[in-house]
């Protein structure tokens, strides 16, 4: 990763530390809902855990308004702490179910994750990272980015619970 925080020209997901490390990127990042841009940032954070594709946070600033209406669920991370969800409202008024999350109050070492949010790339239409469309991780939960960078094999899929 070059000092930046923009992406080498290959990552692999077992190179990726344990536990994860937060950290910024440069690279454009585009969500797309409804036929509108609802998110279009260069100034995302990337979470990097080993077996897991990145998961993008981006600023709360560089999204629509009116995008997040929070929803009840939490959830655990063993190390960035308790999770929030939201439905994401799309401009037409539809409202997608648990699409986002983020960590109002993270654990120690993840403090920068405040303010952002991450998306699951399978319940919007198109997330895009540099003008590459994301393929959204296997599995309702992770919710990792896969671009033609990053390789695996990843967590996520059927059997993998245990890795």
């Amino acid at each position: 990763m070059s000092e930046d925080g923009d992406r080498a020209a290959s990552e692999s997901v077992w190179d990726y530390p344990r536990p994860p490390v937060v950290v910024p990127s440069l690279e454009r990042v585009v969500i797309e809902l409804d036929g509108e841009i609802v998110v279009d940032t260069r100034r995302s954070l990337r979470v990097l855990e080993t077996s897991h594709p990145p998961v993008y946070y981006v600023p709360r600033d560089a999204m629509a308004p009116d995008l997040l209406r929070p929803d009840s669920r939490r959830t655990w991370c063993e190390f960035k702490g308790s999770a929030s969800y939201f439905d994401v409202a799309c401009p037409s008024g539809r409202l997608v179910p648990r699409a986002a999350w983020h960590y109002p109050d993270p654990s120690a070492g993840y403090e920068a994750l405040v303010g952002h949010v991450a998306f699951y790339p399978g319940r919007m239409d198109r997330c895009t990272v540099d003008g590459e469309t994301v393929v959204a991780q296997d599995g309702d939960f992770y919710g990792g980015w896969i671009t033609s960078k990053v390789t695996g094999p990843f967590k996520g899929a059927p059997g993998t619970a245990g890795w």
